[in-house]
C-alpha cells in the first residue's frame, strides 16, 4: 500500500492507497496560517511536520493497516512559498507561504533587469510577488541578519521529504513554480538568479516527481510509526498532482478546474503555452516531458468561503448550503449585482497585488442571496477571462472537468457551465484530486503501474452540467461589465496601496 501526504493551506491530508492509486481511507491534520495587513502569509514549517506525523498515525490506527504493509510514501504540496533553512536543514523562520504579496520592490527590481516578457519566455511565469524567488530577496533585503544564516531554499513538500529521508532535493513541478528555474533547459535559471542577486547553491537538485528519494530515516520511523527502509518518492506541486488526479496526464483528456481555497483552470501539454498578454502560467509536470498550462486565481473557494463566514459567522453544512438555495434563485449580476473576487490580491488574469475585493453595484434590495450569487459569478466570471486567456493563444477548451471543494455545488456548477459556455463535469474526486494524484506518482515511481494512465480509471464523471439556452449569451455582455469594473477600479487600487 501506498500513503500519501497532501500539504495544503489549512491541514495535511494522509491517505491510504492500493498499489493501482485507488484510496482507501483518509485522514487530516489542521494546522494554522498566520494572515496579516501589508500581504503577510506565514506557516510554521515545524507544524507540517507534526501534522504528518499525527495524520499518518492515525491513518494507521483507524484503518488497522500493519506498518510494514506500506511500501511507500509520497508527498504532495502547496506551491510557490520560501522554506528557508539554516546549516543544519532547520528553518531560520516562518515559511512565507503562496499567499505573501510583500515583495514588490524585489518584484520591480527583477521586472527592471530582466523584463517582464524575457522573463515569462525564460520560466513560464510572470515575475510577480507570490513566487519563491522574490519571497527570498525580501527575507535577504528586510531581515539580513535572518538571511545571513540561510544555506538552503525549498518549498513545504520538499521540507517533508528532508525530514523523512534526510535528502534535501525538489522536483521539476515544484522548481517551475519558484520564478528561479529556466523551464526549457530544465536547470535553474543563472539569469534569473544574477538579476535577484541571489546564490544558485541555494537551491536543492531537480529530480522527476517519481524519483524515489531515498528511505525512512530511523528518526522518521520511529515518529510516523512506519519501518525504516521503507521508500520516499519524490512526489510534486499540488496544482499538477491534481491534473494527475482528475485523470488529466494527457492533451486528449481536456481542461479541468480546481475549486479549492484558490482555482484555478488547467490541462496538460506537451509544450509550454505561452500567452501574449501573460496573463496565464506553464508549470512542468509531474508526468515527465509533458507540461501544464494553467490560470489560477488568489481566492476562489476563498471568496465562497469568506461570504458564507460573513453571513453565517459559525457556518455549517446547512447554513451554506442554505445560503447556497437562496443564490440559486437570486440574481447577481442579471440585477446588477457584480463581486470582483480578489481578496488576496490577484495572479490569473491581472497579477496585480494591489487588487481588492468589491462589490459594486449594491443596492438597499440586496440580500444574503444576491451577495452570494455575485461571489459564486465573480469567480466564474475571472475564471472566464482566464480560459479566453487560453484560446487566444490556440488552447481548445471545449467541456471542463471539476473538482475540489467546490465541486460539490451543483448550484454553482450550472453557474460555470452558463457563464463559459461549455460542458462542466462533475467528477468523483471531489476533495481527493490531489490525493490521487500523488498516489499515481508514487506507484508509477515505485514501478506498480506502468504509466500515469491509470489515474484515468481512479475516477468517473458523475454529473454534467450543460449551459442553459441563452445564459451564455447574456453572460457574454455581463462579462464585459464585470471586466470593466476591474479596469475602472485598477487606478482605484493602486493609488490605495499608495497610501
Amino acid at each position: 500500500m501506498i500513503i500519501a501526504h497532501d500539504l495544503g493551506t489549512t491541514g495535511d491530508k494522509a491517505s491510504l492507497h492500493a498499489e493501482d492509486g485507488r484510496m482507501l481511507a483518509s485522514a487530516t491534520v489542521h494546522y494554522g496560517a498566520h494572515f496579516a495587513g501589508g500581504g503577510v502569509a506565514e506557516q510554521d514549517p515545524e507544524d507540517w511536520w507534526d501534522a504528518v506525523i499525527e495524520a499518518t498515525r492515525s491513518l494507521l490506527a483507524s484503518t488497522g493497516t500493519r506498518p510494514d504493509a506500506v511500501s511507500g510514501l509520497v508527498v504532495s504540496g502547496q506551491m510557490m512559498g520560501a522554506v528557508l533553512l539554516d546549516a543544519d536543514h532547520r528553518p531560520v523562520r516562518p515559511a512565507i507561504i503562496w499567499a505573501d504579496t510583500r515583495s514588490g520592490p524585489q518584484t520591480a527590481q527583477l521586472e527592471s533587469a530582466i523584463g517582464q516578457e524575457r522573463a515569462y519566455a525564460l520560466l513560464g511565469h510572470r515575475i510577480n510577488p507570490t513566487y519563491s524567488l522574490e519571497k527570498v530577496m525580501w527575507v535577504r533585503d528586510n531581515e539580513p541578519d535572518t538571511f545571513a544564516r540561510v544555506r538552503h531554499v525549498c518549498v513545504a513538500k520538499d521540507f517533508v521529504v528532508l525530514r523523512l529521508t534526510g535528502r534535501l532535493a525538489t522536483d521539476r513541478s515544484d522548481a517551475s513554480a519558484t520564478n528561479a528555474y529556466d523551464q526549457r533547459a530544465g536547470v535553474w535559471s543563472g539569469d534569473m538568479l544574477a538579476a535577484a542577486g541571489i546564490d544558485v547553491d541555494l537551491f536543492p537538485d531537480v529530480l522527476e516527481s517519481t524519483a524515489v528519494v531515498g528511505t525512512l530515516l530511523p528518526s522518521a520511523a520511529e515518529a510516523i510509526g512506519i519501518p525504516t527502509g521503507t521508500r520516499v518518492i519524490m512526489g510534486g506541486g499540488d496544482g499538477p498532482v491534481a491534473a494527475v488526479g482528475a485523470g488529466v496526464v494527457a492533451p486528449e483528456d481536456g481542461a479541468y478546474v480546481s475549486l479549492g481555497t484558490s482555482s484555478w483552470v488547467s490541462f496538460a501539454s506537451e509544450t509550454p503555452v505561452y500567452d501574449p498578454g501573460l496573463r496565464t502560467m506553464t508549470f512542468d509536470n509531474v508526468v515527465p516531458g509533458s507540461f501544464v498550462p494553467t490560470a489560477t486565481m488568489q481566492a476562489g473557494g476563498a471568496a465562497v468561503s469568506w461570504i458564507a463566514e460573513l453571513l453565517a459567522p459559525q457556518p455549517t453544512a446547512a447554513s451554506l448550503a442554505a445560503l447556497v438555495s437562496d443564490a440559486s434563485t437570486a440574481e447577481g449580476a442579471t440585477g446588477g449585482l457584480y463581486f470582483l473576487p480578489h481578496l488576496l490580491g490577484e495572479r490569473s488574469p491581472h497579477w496585480n497585488p494591489d487588487a481588492a475585493g468589491a462589490f459594486i453595484g449594491l443596492g438597499r434590495h440586496h440580500g444574503r442571496g444576491h451577495l452570494t450569487r455575485a461571489v459564486l459569478e465573480g469567480v466564474a466570471f475571472n475564471l472566464f477571462t482566464c480560459i479566453r486567456a487560453f484560446r487566444e493563444s490556440g488552447a481548445t477548451v471545449d467541456r471542463v472537468d471539476a473538482i475540489g471543494g467546490g465541486a460539490a455545488s451543483d448550484v454553482w456548477l450550472q453557474i460555470l457551465a452558463d457563464v463559459w459556455g461549455v460542458p462542466v463535469r462533475r467528477r468523483t474526486v471531489v476533495d481527493e484530486a490531489n490525493s490521487l494524484g500523488a498516489a499515481v506518482t508514487a506507484a508509477v515511481g515505485l514501478g506498480l503501474v506502468s504509466d500515469f494512465g491509470a489515474a484515468r480509471g481512479l475516477s468517473e464523471v458523475s454529473e454534467e452540467f450543460t449551459p442553459e439556452s441563452g445564459r451564455h449569451e447574456d453572460y457574454l455582455r455581463r462579462h464585459e461589465l464585470f471586466a470593466a469594473g476591474y479596469e475602472a477600479l485598477e487606478p482605484w487600487f493602486t493609488r490605495r496601496a499608495a497610501l
